[in-house]
């Protein structure tokens, strides 16, 4: 079986991955996410995703073969991508407006399998309920620092999580990557789920 490569510095999906049989070997892309702009939020998850991926895939230092997994998260909120705030003022602006809404947490995720050069690509997306927080909750919130390292501004895992009242869809996808779809990646490039699993 080939080897599973994550293209993530996220803490979350390597966690997620792990809890469900697997054990990734996390080569982080470095990609520079500004170089793709202007794009619908989906769109741009994927894209981000899909350049992560291929970043990694072509790396000499790889196991052979090997399944390269590119993830990238956004929120969409009346239109708008929104990745990792710039900084803290960022972040509370945001919470602001989202408080008491409803945002769309759209997951790129790009599957490359190094041998065959085969790739399989799909974006999951995920409505979130955000809570009607107040401005205290909000400040004392972004001062833990958690969502100026998360897209959004939010985890669902962790500190955040009181702050999100509800969930449509797949809940790994708004930690960061999700299990049935790229169950069905992998399925798409001819391998099985639990032949991934950790031995």
């Amino acid at each position: 079986m080939p080897a599973l490569v994550l293209a993530s510095a996220s803490p979350a999906r390597l966690a997620t991955l792990r809890s469900a049989g697997l054990e990734p070997l996390v080569i982080v892309s470095g990609v520079d996410e500004s170089q793709l702009d202007g794009l619908p939020p989906a769109e741009l998850a994927l894209q981000l995703a899909e350049l992560k991926c291929a970043t990694v895939a072509v790396r000499d230092d790889l196991p052979a073969p090997a399944l390269v997994l590119g993830c990238d998260s956004v929120l969409e909120l009346d239109g708008e991508a929104l990745g990792k705030p710039a900084d803290a003022a960022e972040a509370e602006r945001r919470w602001r407006a989202m408080r008491g809404r409803s945002g769309v947490l759209h997951t790129g995720h790009c599957l490359r399998e190094t041998s065959g050069h085969r790739v399989a690509a799909a974006t999951a997306s995920t409505t979130v309920h955000f809570a009607d927080v107040t401005d205290e909750e909000i400040a004392a919130y972004v001062a833990t620092g958690e969502p100026l390292h998360v897209a959004g501004a939010f985890t669902v895992d962790g500190l955040g999580g009181a702050f999100v009242t509800g969930i449509e869809g797949d809940h790994h996808n708004v930690v960061g990557v999700s299990l049935p779809l790229v169950r069905d990646l992998v399925a798409e490039l001819g391998h099985t789920w639990t032949s991934l699993w950790a031995r």
